[in-house]
C-alpha cells in the first residue's frame, strides 16, 4: 500500500512540474520587463567593472531622470581618459588629444550598462528559457537572480542579478556552452535614488579648446526595396531589424550595414568592396563575448560581429547573398 502511495505521489509531483516551470518563466519574464525600464527611470550613481579574460575596465556612471528627460555620464576610470555624456537622444564623447585640446564626437545611442536590455521583450521567451534562480547580493544590495537559457547553440546563456527593491540591473554575466563566464559587468559601489547634482553630469576633461569632430560615420537608412544584400538562411530566431549605408572614416565608398536580432542579442554585418592592392581579412576573432568573422564574397569583404557564439557569426557571414540578383 505504501508503495502504491509513493508511486501516486511521484506522478503527482511530475505532473505539477510543467505548471511550476511555466509559472517560473512567466514571473521571470515579468521581472525582465521591469529591469528594462528601471535603468532609464531611476536616479543612480556608482562604479562598475567590465571584465573578460584577464582584462578589466573600471567606469563610473551617474544617471538622472527628471522633467527634462534622461541624462547620464559614463567616465572611464582607468586607461585612456574618456567621458560619454548623454542628454536624451544626444550622445557626446569627450577625449583629450595630443595638443591639450578636447575632441568632442557625436555618437549614436547604444546599449550601455546597466541599460543592457531592449525596451521590447516580446520575443525573449521564443529563444530563451527564462527562470528565477537563488537570490544573491551585489554591492551590498539584495538581488533576485534571473537565468536566460538559450534554446539552441546560436546564442549565449545569460545570468542577471537584479536589485530586489528597484529592479535595477546590478550584475550581468555572459556564459558559453561550457558555462564559463566570457564577459561580465558588475557594480562594485552603487547608490540608488536620491538627488543627483547636475554638476556631476558635466564633462571634467579640459583643454585649450573644444574641437567638434565630424568624422562620425554618416548613416543613410535604407528601405527594404533598396537593400542590395540579404542573409539567407538566418539562424533560427534572428530577424533583420534595419539596413543602412554608412560613410566610414577613411573609406571612399559607403559600406552596407545590416543589423539582425533575436530580441536580445544583436549581430551587425558590414559589406564593403575589397580595395585594390589590399589583402582582405579572413577568419574568426573574439573579444570577450563578442565574436568577429570576416571573409570575402566575390569582390566584397564581409565582416560580422556580435555578442553571439562563433557558430552564429559564421553562419550569418557565410549566408550573405546579393539580393539584387
Amino acid at each position: 500500500m505504501r508503495a502504491l502511495f509513493f508511486v501516486a505521489a511521484l506522478f503527482a509531483g511530475l505532473a505539477g512540474m510543467p505548471q511550476a516551470e511555466a509559472a517560473n518563466q512567466t514571473d521571470a519574464l515579468e521581472a525582465l520587463k521591469k529591469v528594462a525600464v528601471a535603468a532609464h527611470q531611476l536616479n543612480y550613481s556608482g562604479t562598475f567593472i567590465y571584465q573578460y579574460g584577464d582584462h578589466v575596465e573600471t567606469s563610473r556612471v551617474v544617471h538622472l531622470r527628471n522633467d527634462s528627460g534622461e541624462h547620464e555620464k559614463v567616465e572611464a576610470l582607468d586607461g585612456y581618459p574618456l567621458e560619454v555624456v548623454r542628454n536624451n537622444n544626444e550622445v557626446l564623447c569627450f577625449k583629450p588629444d595630443s595638443n591639450s585640446s578636447v575632441v568632442v564626437e557625436k555618437r549614436r545611442i547604444g546599449k550601455s550598462f546597466p541599460a543592457l536590455l531592449p525596451s521590447r521583450m516580446d520575443d525573449i521567451g521564443k529563444n530563451y528559457k527564462v527562470r528565477l534562480a537563488e537570490p544573491d547580493r551585489v554591492a551590498g544590495y539584495a538581488c533576485d537572480v534571473l537565468v536566460l537559457e538559450p534554446k539552441d547553440q546560436y546564442r549565449y546563456r545569460l545570468k542577471l542579478w537584479i536589485d530586489h527593491a528597484t529592479s535595477l540591473l546590478l550584475k550581468a554575466s555572459t556564459l558559453n556552452e561550457k558555462n564559463e563566464v566570457i564577459g561580465q559587468f558588475a557594480f562594485t559601489q552603487l547608490t540608488i535614488g536620491g538627488q543627483i547634482d547636475s554638476e556631476s553630469l558635466k564633462p571634467k576633461i579640459s583643454g585649450r579648446k573644444v574641437v567638434v569632430s565630424n568624422n562620425s560615420a554618416a548613416v543613410t537608412e535604407l528601405r527594404q526595396n533598396d537593400v542590395e544584400w540579404a542573409v539567407k538562411p538566418l539562424p533560427p530566431g534572428f530577424n533583420q531589424v534595419t539596413a543602412m549605408k554608412r560613410t566610414m572614416p577613411g573609406k571612399d565608398v559607403p559600406v552596407d550595414h545590416l543589423v539582425f536580432s533575436d530580441g536580445l542579442a544583436t549581430v551587425s554585418v558590414f559589406i564593403e568592396p575589397v580595395e585594390s592592392g589590399t589583402k582582405a581579412m579572413q577568419g574568426v576573432a573574439h573579444r570577450g563575448a563578442t565574436n568577429f568573422y570576416t571573409h570575402t564574397l566575390a569582390d566584397r569583404q564581409i565582416t560580422v560581429l556580435g555578442e553571439v557564439p562563433e557558430v552564429t557569426v559564421m553562419q550569418i557571414g557565410n549566408s550573405v547573398v546579393n539580393a539584387a540578383k
